[in-house]
């Protein structure tokens, strides 16, 4: 998922504090945090209750997905994510990264300097 969702802008980033709590990934610019939970969560849902209420007064978005979803349908998981991220942030829609890192700072060893 990481993999995927870094292509994007806004920026999404992975394990954000936010409180007492470490959200899995999350955009700052749409306050949408994501949640990826394992077979673990089964029997911590009112922890998980807790947490997202906590997060959702805070003014955070929640979303939650089980790590078998993501695994067998990535693509359906990543168009709910850009979609609900599109609708935080008013209606735009995140965008693929079109820069490179080497756009932004070109190499420029050995180039003579004009006169």
């Amino acid at each position: 998922m990481w993999k995927q969702l870094s292509r994007y802008r806004p920026r999404f980033t992975r394990q954000l504090v936010v409180g007492p709590y470490i959200v899995d990934m999350a955009c700052r610019t749409a306050k949408l945090a994501l949640e990826f939970d394992g077979s673990q969560h089964g029997d911590a849902q009112a922890y998980d209750a807790h947490r997202t209420a906590f997060l959702e007064e805070a003014g955070w978005t929640v979303l939650r997905f089980w790590n078998s979803d993501v695994f067998e349908n990535l693509d359906g998981v990543l168009s709910v994510i850009l979609n609900k991220t599109a609708e935080c942030l008013g209606g735009a829609h995140p965008q693929p990264s079109t820069e490179s890192r080497a756009s932004v700072e070109p190499f420029r060893e050995g180039r003579r300097r004009a006169d």
